[in-house]
Order: structure tokens, then sequence, then C-alpha cells
């Protein structure tokens, strides 16, 4: 695809044009595609004009001195409220009108969609057109009543006089109405007639029809204002803010069209984030219960903090709850309860837990039961008997405030040390170079653990405590009953735990502040007290670094829109000359955008911004992990995800991220595999984390944006022998800066062309022998394992009754054959017909029962031909309780009726053992009836490995048997009886394989035999009729295959006693089969050691084989920017929620080398992205 792709199709195109008046003007729609009546447009004219003219009845009564202001407005609003009434009314009638008499319309396939058919100016489908109506009463009821209040509110607030008294100008009192009236009249049709598609939208769908009061909740906002300033007396604030909001309300129709106003849902949550952030010092949550809950246990303790009568009590009651509430609760609160469930039922703790969670035990309550008893001795003695000196240079606080400083820069320091790149810029010296193995990196990276270990020490235990110190001694404790002093302590108290890095740096700037300041007349020292400033300057910061993110961002695009020539687009030059021209502008929108802690969004991911709307840190609105388009691949992550957990707790806890705070993006890269980190939450000693896993089938875009991620991570950890000390970082201003590897153990995946092993003559002529081996080995074990579940196999007495699973007759024996089992019949199943034979000739009964021969067992049972239609007379010596399965022999096997071929075959000959422990390790019966000729059998003999079958039974333990012989592996090898059993097995699953033909296989043919796929025949519709036989068949035939290419490659097996070691680790560590299989995705999840399939590649020709291996190895992590994942999740939302641009191949998921673009919209949460994975919250203690 090139860069002039259109950023949308000419149907979007249309549809956008039609969409977007709509959203401007709050509903109505005037460009509809088709033609249609002109009352249509008439109508709605005169309904979106409607409130204007029942708030100008209002006005004008007033203005004429009628009525009062008051009087007035509720004239109007009642007015409205009658009209809303009487709109929905007509609503339903139309609807009720349309069910009762349906009308017989012929549909047009060449009409568009959404094509009304107008009857009349007051019908039936033009009222519905018009007015879509609500889904629920209740809401008809209250959007009613809401839209009689918003009139009558709108009318005072939109007074003449009023204005004038704000304006003392004509001029702008007349633009204050006109304009007034146009967003109220907007405000009024979205909420009562029809609701327009916002362009802020955050749900996927409006269950509850919340979208109909967005509008008229802003305009709610800025009347609450108004009110507040009729009401309150001399408050020149109020009279300002009052003028400044009456000019922005005649642009909040622009806001709304623009998406700059969030939707209520997103309004709240973002709101209730930010409160308990910056204003209770918490930290966002990973769900909206949370967020709820932790929000109002927060509001409680800063409100309870202000009754509290004494300062001691109340620095107490901040320090102990700030600590308590900084704490992971919910996984506290869940060990508690399986405490108590193991405690009541101990039989039923084992399945509770679920997921990953964290270990809470004796040892954590103690470690911070400990911690919190010093943190209230500590605060309390030191304002006790040091809290009343007022700051100096040689203050206590003072003294506290050094070692603040000190213990940031160390900390910063031991921070920076640990990673790749120091600030992201220049090559740490003392990282480990040139790491590519485990064993190698541990050996560098002792060092910097031990530098972990020591930041860890002093960012949990001491910096809080140092902190604590500093605000046990502020003056400002003392004065009780302030609401400052409860707000911006209750908040600085909690988050040197919540949050100690930021803290720290908090309240080192305060301090240096203090320091440079001592001027008791400036307004930092007069009006503010020191929780006051530090809320102040976590905002500051916070909003700082947005800042700098955002431009970074934007920069990015600019840049990389001419330097990426797939980027660069016709309109691109004349992009880049606005941004450049207007660049205050772009300043505005990237300041405001941070301000209010929004996206910044690049509309189509081109160099045009947009300020988008306010959401929650994790930007979608769906519970973690709750979707994900899952496919095959997604063992590989389900595997990993527990050990990269792992790996990202003693990361996370010795610094080598970086700061990671909620919001914070990360993107681990190993082979073919991406993951995607999202940090959702984090308090002390934990952090909560979502993890995704994106598609490994690659596609064009996302392979580009793999191979740069691929290059930056090499150029970091790879290709450092060279480098110099303080080396710059190529690849700064990239969205991706690397910071670490971790050791994970999960699979390496490894693929070879199997070019000159699977094709070679001398391979291929072998391998029917070893198959032969294989086989043997399999239905022994088999056979051996199946007697284990006896208790005493020994007595023989139960064998020869048919005691045995082998021997029993049961139903559970009889497999559904194919259809066409049925059907066929095999010449070599019968003895041939000669010149003189008796075609009338009886069937000896005792010859079918005791007439086998010792080569010949297991063959089928002799069948003499009769002539088709020709009438069997009974024999004499017939007995008469003969067996229905015995009968079916002496049917006639040509013509009617027919024979059912399948269940003749399952009746065989007793066999006579002469070991009588032989029935341990006997072929079950049905398993002896394949229909191979006796020629074949002798054959067999022949090629019988005899010592290597003699080899397998002296490995035999029996130790399962409570009385054995001495001499019981020595009888077993001389009974010929269970050899021919074994010999008559081999041949069958040969017979079902490979056919009769002793041709040399061809790889074709050995392909389609391992993947299952082989063509039909006799053979192998016996063969699969006995499922558990055939799957025994299948994995010997897939283990001999592992064997030729394991001898090919590592050269030729020696002994016996190396091939059975070969044999029993295919067992027990690999999983031998097809990637597709559901066998390789359990084995993956059980985490066998090794992994093998065989492939083809039909373009090139080619057979494959594809080799996992379980191992620890180097998973490369870098951090995101995460205000460019925000922005492009943000554009993401708006162009497919609003726009419906879903075109795969649309610009704006393009491979992007330095905006990453098609990675972040695949890590997008469904259904807007498409990761293949997405875990739970995971919880990672940090302790």
């Amino acid at each position: 695809m090139g860069p002039d792709v259109p950023l949308l199709n000419d149907y979007k195109q249309e549809f956008f044009l039609k969409r977007f008046p709509q959203t401007v003007l709050g509903g109505p729609r005037f460009k509809l595609g088709y033609c249609a009546p002109p009352y249509v447009y008439v109508n709605q004219i005169i309904l979106f004009l409607t409130p204007w003219v029942l708030g100008g009845v209002g006005t004008l009564l007033y203005q004429l001195g009628i009525m009062k202001d008051c009087y007035s407005a509720a004239l109007s609003g009642g007015l409205m409220f009658v009209t809303a009434v009487v709109l929905q009314m007509t609503n339903l009638y139309a609807k009720q009108k349309t069910v009762t008499v349906e009308r017989m319309q012929i549909q047009n396939t060449l009409t568009d969609e959404d094509e009304f058919e107008f009857s009349s100016c007051v019908g039936s489908e033009t009222v519905k057109f018009i007015i879509p109506g609500k889904k629920y009463i209740i809401n008809t009821v209250f959007h009613s009543l809401l839209a009689g209040v918003l009139c009558g509110l709108g009318t005072w607030y939109l007074l003449p006089n009023r204005i004038t008294l704000l304006y003392s100008n004509i001029g702008g009192t007349v633009v204050i109405f006109v304009f007034g009236w146009v967003t109220i009249c907007i405000g009024e049709y979205s909420l009562i007639i029809n609701t327009a598609t916002e362009t802020a939208t955050f749900q996927a769908l409006d269950t509850y029809e919340i979208t109909a009061l967005m509008r008229p909740f802003y305009i709610f906002v800025f009347i609450a204002v108004d009110l507040a300033h009729r009401f309150a007396v001399n408050t020149p604030i109020l009279e300002q803010t009052n003028q400044i909001l009456h000019i922005i309300f005649i642009f909040l129709p622009f806001f709304w069209a623009m998406g700059i106003l969030p939707p209520l849902d997103a309004l709240f949550l973002w709101g209730m984030e930010q409160l308990l952030e910056f204003g209770l010092g918490g930290s966002p949550m990973s769900s909206n219960t949370k967020l709820l809950v932790m929000f109002l246990i927060s509001a409680g303790t800063a409100i309870a903090s202000y009754f509290i009568p004494s300062t001691l009590g109340v620095i107490l009651f901040m320090t102990g709850f700030g600590f308590i509430l900084s704490l992971n609760l919910s996984e506290i609160g869940f060990a508690f309860k399986r405490t108590m469930i193991s405690h009541l039922a101990s039989s039923k703790s084992k399945n509770v837990q679920r997921g990953p969670r964290m270990q809470f035990g004796w040892r954590e309550f103690i470690f911070y039961g400990t911690v919190l008893t010093f943190a209230l001795i500590e605060a309390s003695l030191l304002h006790q008997f040091a809290g009343f000196s007022s700051f100096s240079r040689a203050s206590p606080q003072a003294v506290v405030s050094y070692v603040l400083i000190v213990l940031l820069a160390i900390m910063w320091i031991l921070r920076e040390i640990q990673r790749v790149y120091l600030f992201g810029i220049f090559r740490n010296p003392f990282y480990p170079k040139d790491v590519r193995t485990v064993t190698v990196f541990m050996e560098k990276q002792r060092r910097l653990m031990k530098v972990g270990v020591v930041r860890r020490i002093l960012l949990t235990l001491v910096s809080p405590f140092a902190m604590i110190a500093f605000l046990s001694l502020d003056r400002s404790l003392q004065n009780l009953h302030s609401v400052s002093v409860c707000i911006g302590f209750t908040r600085i108290f909690r988050m040197v735990w919540q949050n100690t890095e930021n803290a720290l740096l908090d309240i080192v700037v305060v301090s240096v502040a203090q320091m440079l300041v001592f001027n008791p007349d400036l307004w930092w020292n007069r009006n503010l007290d020191t929780g006051i400033r530090l809320l102040l300057v976590g905002i500051v910061r916070d909003r700082l670094l947005q800042f700098v993110s955002k431009l970074q961002f934007a920069i990015a695009i600019l840049f990389t829109s001419w330097t990426e020539k797939k980027q660069r687009r016709k309109s691109t030059a004349t992009l880049i000359t606005l941004n450049i021209v207007f660049f205050p502008i772009l300043l505005t929108f990237v300041a405001v955008s941070a301000l209010l802690s929004s996206p910044l969004l690049p509309l189509f991911t081109l160099p045009v911004f947009l300020i988008g709307f306010p959401r929650p840190v994790r930007s979608w609105p769906g519970p973690v992990g709750a979707t994900a388009c899952v496919c095959s691949d997604t063992v590989y992550y389900q595997q990993m995800v527990p050990s990269l957990a792992v790996a990202l707790q003693s990361a996370l806890a010795a610094g080598s991220l970086g700061l990671s705070l909620p919001g914070s993006h990360y993107l681990c890269r190993f082979q073919d595999r991406l993951m995607w980190i999202l940090v959702l939450e984090k308090g002390f000693t934990y952090c909560g984390v979502n993890i995704k896993g994106l598609e490994l089938q690659e596609t064009s875009c996302h392979a580009a944006e793999a191979h740069r991620v691929d290059e930056i991570f090499e150029m970091a950890f790879e290709h450092q022998e060279h480098t110099k000390i303080l080396s710059p970082n190529r690849h700064f201003g990239h969205i991706l800066t690397p910071c670490t590897v971790l050791p994970v153990r999960l699979y390496s995946d490894a693929r070879n062309v199997l070019s000159g092993i699977i094709d070679s003559h001398e391979n291929l002529k072998h391998l029917k022998d070893d198959f032969v081996k294989v086989l043997v080995w399999m239905l022994v074990r088999y056979c051996y394992k199946k007697s284990k579940t006896w208790e005493s196999p020994g007595n023989a007495d139960k064998n020869k009754k048919g005691s045995f699973p082998g021997n029993q007759h049961s139903g559970a024996m009889e497999r559904a054959k194919p259809p066409r089992e049925e059907d066929s019949f095999s010449v070599d199943t019968v003895e041939d017909w000669t010149d003189d034979s008796d075609v009338f000739d009886l069937e000896p009964i005792g010859r079918m029962k005791h007439g086998k021969e010792p080569g010949q067992l297991g063959t089928a049972p002799k069948v003499h031909l009769s002539i088709p239609g020709s009438v069997e007379t009974p024999s004499q010596d017939v007995p008469q309780d003969k067996s229905p399965e015995d009968k079916l022999y002496r049917a006639v096997v040509l013509g009617l009726p027919a024979v059912d071929r399948g269940k003749r075959r399952e009746f065989s000959p007793r066999v006579e053992f002469s070991c009588s422990y032989s029935e341990l390790l006997s072929i079950p019966e049905e398993w002896r009836t394949a229909p191979v000729p006796s020629s074949k059998v002798n054959e067999m003999r022949q090629r019988f490995p005899e010592e290597w079958y003699h080899f397998i039974l002296s490995q035999l333990d029996f130790f399962h048997l409570k009385e054995k012989p001495s001499s019981l592996l020595e009888d077993l090898m001389k009974d010929k009886a269970l050899k021919d059993l074994y010999i008559h097995g081999v041949l069958s699953c040969c017979f079902g394989l490979f056919g009769l033909d002793n041709t040399v296989l061809a790889p074709s043919h050995v392909f389609r035999a391992y993947t299952g796929g082989i063509p039909w025949s006799v053979g192998l519709d016996w063969l699969t009729g006995k499922p558990e036989l055939f799957q025994l068949a299948l994995k010997a035939f897939r283990y001999t295959f592992k064997l030729m290419v394991d001898k090919a490659s590592l050269g030729p097996v020696e002994n016996f006693k190396e091939l059975v070691n070969y044999l029993e680790e295919y067992e027990n560590d690999w999983y031998i089969g097809l990637v597709s299989d559901l066998e390789w995705q359990q084995a993956v999840l059980q985490e066998k050691p090794y992994l093998f399939s065989l492939g083809h590649d039909p373009n090139m020709g080619i057979y494959t084989g594809r080799v996992l291996t379980l191992q620890e190895l180097l998973v490369q992590v870098g951090k995101l920017n995460d205000e460019a994942v925000r922005g492009q999740w943000a554009n993401l939302s708006w162009e497919l929620l609003y726009a419906t641009n879903d075109d795969e191949e649309r610009y704006s998921i393009q491979a992007h080398p330095v905006l990453l673009r098609n990675l972040t919209v695949q890590a997008a949460d469904p259904p807007l992205g498409y990761p293949v994975y997405s875990s739970e919250l995971l919880h990672l203690p940090l302790l």
C-alpha cells in the first residue's frame, strides 16, 4: 500500500458527510443521500427552533415587565415539558399504528439501507424518522421533564437584561443571546427529538441512552455557575467566572463537534480518577468498581480527619490510614477470605485460588504491622517534641530536607544505572555488554542486582520514614479544622506510601523552595500551607511530564511524515508548513490536552492535531482481560505469562524499567512474540499490570514494525562490543526506548528445512524397519501398563475364562465403523475358488474353530463361497447354542443379504499361551482381526525383530505382581503364541498405514502418514475402526520419523539401550505431532520440554521441521511513549466508533516504523484491537 491510500473510502466519505452535520446540529438530518419531501426538512427546522420560540415567550413577557424572571422561566419550562410529552406520545402512537396495520412494501435492493418511504407530512413513517423515540418508558418521562427544566433555566440564563448587566454592551448581549439559544436548541433536540452520534464516544453501545444527557449536562454546568452568582453576594471571582463562561457557552457546539468534551461515563470515571490521584493521594484503579469504592473510602478519610479534635490524633489518623489505603486491599481481602474458607472447609480450599494472586501470609502481615507501628511511633514522637519550631536553615525540618535531597539523588542514580540508556539518550557504561544468553547476563548483572536491592530498601523503608519525619515536623499541622490541611496532608501522608518516588520529588521541590524563599509576604508562604503546596507541585509535575511527552509525540509525527518515505503523502508538505506557521496554536493544543490529562489526537495519524476528550488512564471502558481474539497461538502467551510476571516483579522492584506509573506501557520482544504490558495500578510493595500478546502470523505491516523493534533491541543489547562509552542512542525520538532484558522461561521456536533427510533414499529405506521396532516397543508398553490395573494378574484360571480386557466381548469394545466399511470387500480375506470346489459343500464348523495352524494365527477365517442367491443347508454338527456371531460366518459373502463384516471380524479363536503370565501382555482381541493374508504373516515373521522384542521384554520388572516366578521373563520370551500376537499386531498397523506393498515410501506418503491423512484403503478402514490402536500406530510412526531425523542429525543408534533411551525421552519429554492438534496446545500449557512438528510448504515444495524447546531465555523490554499510545488509541476510537472506518487497508493501520502504528492498533482492547491474548489483572508483589 502506498502512502496516498485514501483516508476514507468513497462510501465512508459519503457516510461521514451525512453524519457530521447531524452531530454539529445535535440530531437534525438535513443530508440524507436520497430525495425526500420538503416537509421532512421543514418539520425538523420547526422542531429545532421550538425551544427558542417557547423561551422567547417567557423572555418577551419578562422584558415587557408583565412577569418576573423566575415566573417567565417557569412558564417557558412548562411549555417545553408539555411539548416534549406531546412529541413522545406522537412517536408512541405512530409506532402502535405501524404495528397494528402493516403495509406491504417491496424492498428495492438498489436503494440505500436507511431510505424511508414518506407518505404524508404527519404520517407514521415521517414521525418515526424525525422522532425515533426512547427505548425505555422511564427515559420518556425523565427526558421530557429534563427538557422542560433545561428550557426554563436556559431562558433565565439568557435573559437580555441579565447579559447586559454582565457586559454593559448591547452588541455582546445580542451575540450571546442569539448563539446561546442556538446552543440550547441543539441540547434540547439531542435530548428529546433525535440523539446525534457524538464524536466523543467512549462506549461502543449506548444501552441506557446516556448519550442524550451529555449536551444538557454541560449546559446545566454553565447555568449552575450563573445561579451561584445570582444568589451569592459580592463575590468578584464568581462574577468574572460567569462572564467568561457566558462567552464559552456559545462555543459549546464547536466543542461537542470536535469531541473535546467527554461523554458522561468517561467524565465521571476520569473525574474520580483525577480526584483520587491528585486530591486524595491514591492510584488509578483497574476497574470501575474498585475506583468507586476506593474513591469513597479515601474521601471519607479526608472528611473524617477534619473532625478530629487534637493535632496528635490527626497525625496518627492520617499516617495510619495513608499506609493502610496504599496497600493492595483487594488481595488482602481475598487472602483473608481464602484463609477463612480453608478453616471452614479444608477440602474445598484447594481450588479457591484462580489466576495469578499475591501471596499474603503471616510474613507479610508481620512486616506490614511492624512498618505501620514504627511509622505511628515516629510521627507521634516527632510531632510531640519537635513539631513547633518554624522553618529555618537550621531547624529539624530543614535537616530532614537535606536528607531527602540526598536520598532523591541516590535513588535517581541507582535507577538510571540499571537501564541500558541514561535518560534514553546515552549508552550506560555500567550496563552489561553484548548479552545474549541467560548465564552470561546473570553473571555480568550481579553488581546491578546488588544496586537494585539497595534501591529497593531505600524506596520501601528509608524514604517513607524520612518523608514522614519531614511532614510530622511541619507547623501547618497545628491548624485544626482547616479544609486545606485536611486535604493536603491526607493526600501527602498517603502518597508517601502509594507513590514514594513522586512524593519524594515533590517534597524536595517544596523544601528547596522554602529554603530559597524566606519572604513571609510572598503568596507562596502567606496563603498556602505545606499540604496545598505539595498538591500544586504534584499537579504541575504531572502536567509538565505529560506536556513533554505529548510534544515529543507531535514532533515525531511531523518529522516522520516527511523523513519516512512511505509516510510521505501529497498533502504532507502543506500540513508541515501549516504546523510551522501555526506552531503557537499547536503548542496551545498540546498544553490544553496536558492540562486536561486528555490524549493529543492526531487525525488519521496525520500531523493534524486535535484535543481528545479526557478519559481514564486505561483508555478502554471494559474490564481488564475480558476479551481477546483467541486462536491457536494464544497458548504460547498463556504459558509464558506466569514466568514473565515473576521476572517483571524483580525488574519493577529494582527500578530497571524506569519510573513505572499507572498508564505506563512496555513492549517485550522474543523471536516472533510481542508482549504489550500496561501498568494499571500501583501502591506500597505491589503493582497491577495487564499483559497482552500480539498475533504471531505476521502481516506485511506487522513484520515491518517488528523488524524495526528487533533492530532497536539488537542495537541496544547485542551489538555493543564496538560501541564507545556514552555513545548516543541512534533511535532517540522513537516511541520505544530499550530498558533491560529479563530471564523468562518460555519456548524457543526453531524451524528447519528437512531437505536431504525426508527425501533421502537411505533414510526412507530404514523407515519401515524402525517403525516395526518402535511399534513393538509401543505395544508392549501399552499392554504392560494395562496389566498394572489388575490386582492379581498371575491367577491364570481367571485369565483363561476371559477375565482379561483383551478377551472380553463387551459393547464398549465395538466401535462405530465408517459407512464405507459395511460395503467394502477384500479379495484377500477369502479363500480363492477353484474348479474342483463344490459350490454346495457345507463349511465344517469344526475347521472354522479349530483348524487354524500356528502359522495362520490371527488371519481371517476362511470362507467357502457359494453361488449368490443359493440356500445354505444347516450342518448336523452345528451346536444349537451357537452364538449369532458364529452364524454370521455361514452367511453368503457376495450378494444379498449383506454381511456386517466389521462385527464378524471381531471374533477370533482363543489363543493358547505356553506361559500363564502371557495373558498380561496379550494384545486386545479385537486388534487381532485384521484382514491380512497368511503369506504376509509369514513374511512379517521373517522381518520381525526378535532380538529387539526379547530386549524389550527383558526391561520389564513386573514389580506390581505380588507373586511371580523367577523365570517369568524367560517364559515370556519363549512363548511363541505371544510373539505371534505381536507379529500380527504389527502387521495390522503396517497394513493400515502402508498397505501390503514393500516398496520404499515416498516423502509425500511419509508426510501424509505423519499427519494422518493417508488415502482410504481396506487396511486403513479396519485400522481406523480401532481408534486406540490407530492412535498408537500414528504415535509410533511419528516417533519413527523423529528418530529418522535424529539419526540423520546426530548419527546412527549404536545399540538397543540407546534406542530405548531415545523412545523413553520421546515419551516423557517430547510431544511429537502437529501444531493444529489439541494435544499440542495441552503440551504447551503442561510445559513439555520439547515439541516437534512436521510441516509442508506447497509453494516451495519443501518439508520443514519445527522444534519448540522450553528453556530460560532473555526477553527484551522497552518503554513506550505513553502519550503516543494514548493518542493513537484516541484516533482509533474516533475513527472506528464515529467514522466507522473499519477498512483493513486504511491509512491509519499501515506500518509506521517510528510510531509502531500497526502494533499499537493491535494492542487496543477488542473490538477495536485484536490481541490474541489478554491477561486478567496480574498483582505483582514488589516486596
